[in-house]
C-alpha cells in the first residue's frame, strides 16, 4: 500500500493535462501526471483541423471581440460571454507557446500563418499543421514535458477515485495497471483533464480511452456537472468506422452532396453552406437521410458524400494528406476520384464538470472544492454553450490548461501538505472494493455486453435528434443497466493489465454520466444547438436560456438551473 505525495497532480495527458503540468512546473512545484495511456496517445493527438486564435488581425480583418461573438452565436447563446472574451484574448499566447516548443504551424508564401475558415466563423482564424494538427502539438508537448525535471509521468495509471473531504480536495486513488496494484496520490492541488466520453455512444470519432467515467467520479466527489445534454455530433465521420474526417476538408473547399448529386446545404444554410456550424450540418445530413436522399452503405448505414475531387490534387496532398490516407485505408476510397462516405458521429461534450472562469471546480451552489481545478473537454467553463465551433477546442485546452496549472501551483505553494493518513484510509477502502470486484463469482453478465447496451441506449435516444418518449424509455433502460452492472462477472482473476476490471470501473462512472445526459435532454423542452427535440423543435429563450446543473444529494441525481452570463450580445436568430 503506497501513498505518494506531490504539490500538484494532473489527471489526463492530452493537451489540457500536459499544458497544465507544464504551467505548474514552471512555477517550481513538483507535479505528477496520471494517465490511462502510455506515451503521447491521449485523444488530443487525433485532432486534425486546427486551433483557433486571432493571430494576424491586419491580414484578415479579425479581432478577439469578433472571435468571442462567433463563439457566442455558434453556441446558440448559452455561452457565458465574458468567458468567451477571456478565451479569445488568451488564445494567441498559446499559439506562440506551442510554436516555441516545436509546433510547425503551416505558413503562407509571405511567411505569415496559414489560416482556415472553419464553420460558424466570420474570418479565417484556424491555424493548422496539414490535417494532423493534434499529432504535431502532442508530439512537441509530450517531448517538452518529459524533459521537465519536476514533472513525473505515471502512465497506465487509471484513476478510480477523487478524494474530497469537507469540501477540500486531498488527492486521487489510481489503479497501476502495469504493477497490478492501487496507489494513493496525496496532493495540495489537483487538475482534472481527462477528456470526453464519446465511447458512451455506438458511433463516435473518439478513441477507446474516452469513456467518460471521470464525470461520474466528480459527481460522487461532490462536484456538479453542467449542460451535459449538449453532445456534439461531428457531421463528417467516415462510414462505417466513425473515424474523423476533418472539417478542414470543407474549409479547403470540399462539398457535401446527396445521392441526387445536390449540394444540399443550400437548403439549410444558404450563406455558409458546408461551413455552417456543426449542429446545423449534422441535422442537415440527418434530414437528407430521413427524407430518402442519402446513400445506403452495405452495413445498412445511411450517409452522404464528401466531394473533394475538384480540389487541386497537389493542394490535397499538401493540406489534407491524412484525409487521403484514412479514406483509402478505412473506406477503400480514392478521394481524388470518388466521394468519401460520411455521416454524423458523437464527437465532443460541450458540458462537463462545472467550473468558474478560472477553472476551479464548483458544487451546485457555486462553492469551490478547495484545491481542485478542471480543464479541457472534461470541464464546463461556460465557453461552448450548446454547440462548439470547430477548432475552438484545442485553444480551450491550451488556455485553461495553462490557467488551471498556474493557479494550482500557486495554491500548492500556500497550502500545507495533506496528511498521508487520510489517503491511506481511502486507498484501503478502494483496494477492498476493487479486489472484491475481481474476486466476485456471481453473475453471468460481461463488461463488454454492458458497454454495448450503454452505447445502444445513448445512440438511439440521445443522438442528432431526440424525442421525449424515447428519452423516458432510455432512462428506464439505463436504470436497469446500472443494476446489471452490479452482477457483472470479471473472468480475469489477476490485477496486472486486467482490462475487464478497467472496463467495469469505467462503466461505473460512465453510466452515471449518461444519466445526466438523458435527464437533461428530457427536461430541456426546446431545441438549442446540438440538442434537437422533434417534439419541441423551437428554441425557447424565456424558459430555457439557462444552464443545467446536475448534482448528487442523498444518493439521488438532482437538477437545477442557473442563469447564463449575458453581458454584450443579446440572443438573436442564428442564420448561416
Amino acid at each position: 500500500m503506497e501513498v505518494l505525495k506531490y504539490d500538484v497532480v494532473v489527471v489526463g495527458s492530452g493537451l489540457a493535462g500536459l499544458r497544465a503540468a507544464a504551467a505548474a512546473a514552471a512555477a517550481g512545484v513538483e507535479v505528477a501526471v496520471l494517465t490511462k495511456v502510455s506515451g503521447p496517445r491521449s485523444h488530443s493527438i487525433s485532432a486534425e483541423g486546427g486551433m483557433a486564435a486571432v493571430v494576424d488581425p491586419a491580414k484578415t480583418g479579425d479581432s478577439p471581440e469578433l472571435h468571442a461573438y462567433d463563439t457566442v452565436k455558434g453556441g446558440d447563446y448559452l455561452v457565458d460571454q465574458e468567458v468567451a472574451v477571456q478565451f479569445a484574448y488568451e488564445a494567441p499566447r498559446e499559439v506562440k507557446f506551442l510554436e516555441s516548443i516545436g509546433v510547425p504551424w503551416n505558413r503562407d508564401p509571405d511567411g505569415s500563418y496559414s489560416l482556415r475558415l472553419f464553420g460558424g466563423m466570420s474570418k479565417p482564424r484556424t491555424l493548422f499543421v496539414k490535417d494532423k494538427t493534434g499529432f504535431y502539438i502532442m508530439t512537441a508537448l509530450y517531448k517538452y514535458v518529459k524533459g521537465l525535471p519536476n514533472v513525473h509521468l505515471y502512465e497506465e495509471h487509471f484513476v478510480t477515485r477523487i478524494v474530497v473531504r469537507n469540501g477540500v480536495f486531498l488527492g486521487f486513488v489510481a489503479y497501476d495497471m502495469r504493477r497490478g496494484e492501487l496507489r494513493g496520490f496525496a496532493a495540495k492541488a489537483g487538475v482534472l483533464a481527462a477528456g470526453g466520453g464519446g465511447r458512451m455512444f455506438r458511433t463516435t470519432t473518439m478513441g477507446y480511452l474516452n469513456t467518460g467515467e471521470v464525470y461520474g467520479y466528480a459527481l460522487r466527489a461532490g462536484a456538479a456537472l453542467r449542460d451535459m445534454e449538449f453532445v456534439q455530433f461531428h457531421p463528417t465521420a467516415l462510414v462505417p468506422s466513425g473515424i474523423l474526417i476533418s472539417e478542414a476538408a470543407r474549409a479547403e473547399g470540399g462539398y457535401l452532396v446527396n445521392r441526387l448529386g445536390e449540394r444540399f446545404m443550400k437548403r439549410y444554410a444558404p450563406e455558409r453552406m458546408e461551413l455552417a456550424p456543426r449542429d446545423v450540418v449534422s441535422r442537415a445530413i440527418y434530414t437528407e437521410c430521413a427524407q430518402g436522399r442519402g446513400f445506403t452503405h452495405e452495413s445498412g448505414l445511411c450517409y452522404v458524400g464528401l466531394d473533394v475531387r475538384h480540389i487541386d490534387e497537389k493542394r490535397l496532398r499538401e493540406r489534407l494528406p491524412q484525409l487521403l490516407e484514412l479514406s483509402k485505408t478505412y473506406a477503400g476510397v480514392d478521394a481524388t476520384r470518388d466521394l468519401i462516405p460520411v455521416r454524423p458521429a458523437a464527437h465532443y461534450f460541450m458540458g462537463g464538470i462545472y467550473t468558474d472562469a478560472q477553472g476551479r471546480v464548483l458544487t451546485a451552489d457555486g462553492r469551490w472544492i478547495r484545491g481542485l481545478w478542471a480543464a479541457g473537454e472534461v470541464a464546463s467553463v461556460g465557453l461552448h454553450g450548446a454547440n462548439r465551433l470547430g477548432s475552438n477546442s484545442l485553444s480551450e485546452c491550451a488556455v485553461w490548461g495553462r490557467l488551471s496549472g498556474e493557479a494550482a501551483a500557486q495554491h500548492a505553494k500556500s497550502t500545507p501538505s495533506v496528511p498521508s493518513g487520510m489517503l491511506t484510509e481511502e486507498l484501503k477502502r478502494e483496494e477492498e472494493r476493487v479486489h472484491g470486484l475481481v474476486r466476485r463469482e456471481r453473475g453471468g453478465e460481461t463488461p463488454s455486453s454492458i458497454a454495448r447496451e450503454l452505447q445502444n441506449i445513448m445512440e438511439e435516444a440521445a443522438g442528432v435528434v431526440r424525442h421525449g418518449s424515447e428519452l423516458s424509455k432510455a432512462l428506464g433502460r439505463l436504470s436497469a443497466l446500472q443494476k446489471r452492472l452490479a452482477d457483472v462477472r470479471i473472468s480475469d482473476g489477476g490485477l496486472v493489465y486486467n482490462m475487464e476490471l478497467r472496463e467495469v470501473l469505467e462503466l461505473d462512472g460512465a453510466i452515471l454520466a449518461a444519466q445526466t445526459i438523458l435527464t437533461g435532454a428530457l427536461l430541456r423542452q426546446e431545441s438549442r444547438g446540438s440538442h434537437y427535440r422533434l417534439d419541441y423543435p423551437q428554441r425557447e429563450d424565456k424558459s430555457w436560456l439557462r444552464h443545467t446543473l446536475y448534482y448528487i444529494y442523498g444518493g439521488s441525481l438532482l437538477v437545477a438551473k442557473r442563469e447564463v452570463n449575458i453581458t454584450r450580445w443579446m440572443p438573436e436568430v442564428r442564420r448561416y
